[in-house]
């Protein structure tokens, strides 16, 4: 069983997370969603209040397959001044492991320095905090290890990508008309 972890914190956008994370565990992944707040207790940007599964720095990140970061205002800006979140990424990548960002987080892995020469996606108009990457047009995009995605009008074939990463395009596929999401292939 693949294990995943969520980073989640104060202002993340909640479709671009949730949308992530129950598609996640419909695939049967383990998923952990971390807070790296002061407490559990996360606020999304549309004032949506939930409870991480655990705080960030109770957990092992190296127990992880891979790591997925949500985007929103002010959530990708305090994931960014995260040290935990910015070593576990840098650390997955060296290791090949999955990182994964959607709409404003891919900025985070370009200024980490983790799409040098890859093709990525971010939230139109911020293609320049790709630092790096070949910017790509597309809702998400693979470039090894790496999926990134534009927002959260494409939190689903965001995820579904994630599910295809691990477990191949058919598992992905079939997933997709499971939800009656007929845009997957």
């Amino acid at each position: 069983m693949k294990k995943i972890l969520v980073f989640l914190a104060d202002g993340f956008e909640e479709c671009e997370g949730l949308i992530t994370v129950d598609i996640l565990r419909r695939a049967g992944f383990a998923v952990t969603t971390a807070s790296i707040m002061e407490g559990r207790k996360i606020t999304s940007s549309h004032g949506v209040e939930l409870f991480a599964d655990a705080m960030a720095g109770e957990i092992d990140p190296a127990a992880y397959d891979g790591v997925v970061l949500p985007g929103g205002i002010p959530g990708t800006p305090n994931l960014a001044a995260c040290p935990i979140v910015r070593k576990t990424c840098s650390a997955f990548a060296a290791e090949g492991k999955l990182v994964a960002a959607i709409c404003a987080a891919p900025s985070i892995l370009g200024g980490l320095g983790l799409l040098q020469g890859k093709k990525a996606t971010v939230f139109p108009g911020m293609e320049n905090t790709l630092t790096g990457a070949v910017p790509t047009a597309g809702e998400t995009v693979r470039d090894g290890s790496v999926i990134t995605s534009r927002s959260m009008g494409t939190a689903i074939p965001f995820a579904l990508e994630i599910v295809a990463y691990f477990e191949g395009r058919s598992a992905a596929a079939d997933l997709a008309r499971g939800i009656c999401y007929e845009h997957f292939s």
